[in-house]
């Protein structure tokens, strides 16, 4: 398998690029329309054929590059079938599984950052990858406060799926303001303050409290998400 982890400072935005190595298909997590030229070298360079391009969630932060990706490569872009995007080439929905030449990469839906909010799980040799986007982060978990969140979904996401894959599972968060990369379920368990509530009551109370501001690209970036990075 051929993995990288690419990077975007204006919104600490974390992009995954995975391929197959025989058939050279790949899959790019959350792309950022201001790296789309650093993802077409890649792929150039890689000798790779990008088949999809799909976002974890409705972004708030960032203008995605779905569409970008889809008119250069003619890849086809997906998102979760409760986001209100009408231009993706397809929607995924919990369960399904998204093919890349030889992996196979498992759809979860992880409401409560927002409702169309999922993340993917990739086994790889005796490992597992998941990828939280904005459910869970590095030591914080998406904020529940707009986009029809949830904080009692969240937490139901979070300690039903996520956190009950094997602790050894690598967590490759959407975001990280600190420079951490990634983590483990594991870690997270014991030293994510967000993961100490004991209940869904609890954790919602946490969350209510946190006074967020909006994030400033918002107000364009959502509906410009909502269809695949057109502005």
């Amino acid at each position: 398998m051929i993995f990288r982890q690419l990077f975007d400072s204006t919104s600490s935005t974390y992009t995954y690029l995975i391929a197959d190595k025989h058939s050279r298909e790949a899959i790019i997590i959350d792309p950022v329309i201001d790296k789309l030229d650093d993802y077409l070298r890649l792929l150039n360079e890689l000798e790779l054929n990008l088949k999809y391009a799909v976002d974890t969630h409705t972004h708030a932060d960032h203008i995605t590059a779905l569409g970008a990706l889809r008119e250069k490569t003619g890849c086809k872009s997906m998102m979760g079938k409760e986001s209100s995007s009408e231009c993706a080439s397809a929607v995924f929905s919990d369960g399904e599984r998204i093919q890349v030449g030889s992996i196979s990469v498992l759809v979860l839906h992880t409401p409560g950052h927002t409702d169309d909010s999922y993340s993917f799980v990739v086994a790889h040799d005796d490992s597992l990858m998941l990828f939280t986007g904005d459910t869970l982060l590095i030591r914080g978990t998406g904020r529940t406060d707009f986009q029809n969140g949830n904080a009692k979904e969240q937490y139901s996401s979070l300690w039903n799926k996520l956190l009950s894959y094997n602790k050894s599972a690598i967590v490759y968060p959407g975001h990280d303001y600190k420079g951490w990369t990634s983590s483990t379920v594991g870690e997270e368990i014991k030293n994510n303050p967000r993961l100490q509530p004991r209940n869904a009551e609890d954790y919602a109370l946490l969350m209510s409290k946190l006074n967020l501001p909006n994030p400033k690209l918002m107000d364009v970036a959502v509906p410009a998400n909502r269809a695949c990075g057109n502005v």
